[in-house]
């Protein structure tokens, strides 16, 4: 059932995705060579207990991090830890926040001094492909109309999409119905309310769509450890259009 968040609730949401969009732009200006990702997750904790929120993701189905941070061909849920950031490195931050009962739940990928055009061009596209996604999010269209958006833009690119993962619903619960795909055709699905809340997610790969997950159990790498990038914010469904509530503004 996608449960539909009345204007009070939407409110309460806008305030964790503000709360999300600061932590996670302050992280990734703290993202240099050789920071390691439990630095920035020990500064994602303090971020987010300065905001009276919690992490959404720590201790969710026993994942150890405050956030996810993926390097290079790793697509989602890497786990913070010692590894070192170096120049070159592609680096994706997942960061989710749990602020009065709402969860607020986007993602960036950030590039250490890559020369790569071919990468460069990579995230480019993965957040031209949110764009489009996030354009097809209002009233009255199909929720496939999100999928297709986001695929078209990667394939014309010569990318691929991660179909293992899929974006979601989100709201009181980090995962809601429904699921969202980063590919199919348009014009399938629930027809899209007002009062949807979304997390719309490409995650992007430059080689094949194939991922696995690692013996931890959490971390997935892309199957030919090629690069790939994720992007995600969470938006509200409208008449006529779709509110980004982790749009970067606002304080902590």
């Amino acid at each position: 059932m996608i449960i539909i968040k009345t204007p009070e609730e939407l409110e309460r949401m806008r305030a964790s995705g503000r709360i999300a969009a600061r932590v996670r732009d302050e992280l990734a200006k703290k993202i240099a060579p050789g920071v390691t990702t439990g630095e920035l997750d020990e500064y994602a904790r303090e971020l987010i207990a300065a905001a009276g929120a919690r992490s959404a993701f720590l201790g969710y189905r026993g994942f150890p991090g405050a956030i996810c941070a993926s390097l290079n061909n790793v697509v989602v849920h890497g786990i913070p830890g010692r590894q070192r950031i170096a120049l070159g490195d592609v680096v994706s931050l997942d960061v989710g926040v749990v602020h009065e009962g709402f969860v607020g739940d986007t993602a960036t990928t950030v590039l250490v001094g890559v020369t790569d055009p071919n990468v460069v061009r990579l995230v480019s596209v993965a957040e031209q492909a949110l764009e489009q996604g996030i354009a097809e999010a209002v009233a009255g269209a199909r929720l496939s109309d999100i999928s297709h958006a986001i695929e078209r833009v990667v394939v014309q690119a010569g990318f691929s999409v991660v179909r293992e993962f899929v974006g979601h619903g989100v709201g009181r619960s980090m995962h809601e119905d429904p699921q969202i795909p980063n590919y199919g055709p348009p014009g399938r699905g629930p027809k899209l309310k007002v009062g949807m809340t979304l997390a719309i997610e490409p995650m992007v790969n430059m080689g094949v769509a194939d991922v696995e997950v690692l013996a931890d159990g959490w971390t997935v790498t892309t199957k030919d450890r090629l690069p790939s990038a994720h992007v995600e914010h969470t938006v509200a469904v409208l008449e006529g259009r779709a509110e980004i509530l982790t749009k970067s503004s606002g304080a902590v």
